[in-house]
């Protein structure tokens, strides 16, 4: 991104957020780069994540890039889900990287993924392969937290797969595993190493993970909030 003005302040209140973010929908990638004076990438290859970090900086998020929720004070994540024509997540969406050389430390209450989805914004962004970034529309936002039964899930997910790191298995953990929770490689290419405890006591280097939320769940919550379009 070039310079850009001052982002907006935080939002005062979960109310707040959402009025600031019903504001953006309908309008385009384009449109909000302008307004806050940032270039669209022309190689969309390379555009991982500009849409997100355009709109942490248009609705006032806080976080950066730490393992808290982007708007501190609330409690609130956000997150942007590209979504085809019919309103369906393209790809799973992340959720946070995974602590490897901690996580046998940490229970669910404590982890990462438990704070970053126990309130989240989420925020469909129009994603045909061929319309180009800038045209790209925003969607109406969704509130969401998890009901008992979606965090019996997770968690159970969660469980599965942070034990199975912990124990030293990370290379058996695969992109199949988890109902709803998933967990992938997650690094600029696999040449960047992070440490992985090993089942005998020792460490392992590996590309690291980050745990990632299956298309197939996050679709089932923009259809129980949104009209069959997600963009309005």
């Amino acid at each position: 991104m070039t310079a850009a003005p001052t982002p907006r302040p935080p939002p005062e209140s979960v109310a707040d957020l959402i009025t600031r973010a019903r504001a953006l929908a309908g309008r385009s990638v384009s449109e909000l780069a302008a307004d806050l004076g940032a270039r669209v990438p022309p190689d969309q290859r390379r555009a991982k994540g500009f849409v997100g970090q355009l709109l942490e900086r248009a609705l006032g998020a806080t976080a950066g890039s730490s393992d808290r929720p982007d708007f501190e004070a609330l409690g609130v994540e956000l997150k942007t889900i590209p979504v085809d024509g019919t309103g369906r997540p393209r790809e799973s969406t992340f959720v946070c990287t995974i602590p490897m050389s901690e996580i046998a430390e940490v229970d669910w209450e404590q982890s990462r993924v438990y704070r970053k989805l126990a309130h989240v914004l989420f925020v469909p962004i129009e994603s045909a392969p061929d319309l180009p970034l800038g045209a790209r529309r925003i969607g109406g936002p969704v509130e969401w937290r998890p009901d008992e039964a979606q965090e019996r899930d997770l968690r159970a997910d969660w469980d599965e797969l942070a034990g199975l790191v912990g124990r030293g298995d990370v290379e058996s953990v695969t992109a199949h595993l988890g109902r709803y929770l998933q967990v992938r490689p997650k690094a600029a290419h696999s040449r960047i190493r992070g440490r992985a405890p090993e089942a005998e006591g020792g460490w392992l280097e590996t590309v690291p993970r980050g745990f990632y939320l299956r298309a197939t769940f996050t679709e089932a919550i923009l259809r129980a909030a949104l009209a069959p379009s997600m963009i309005t």
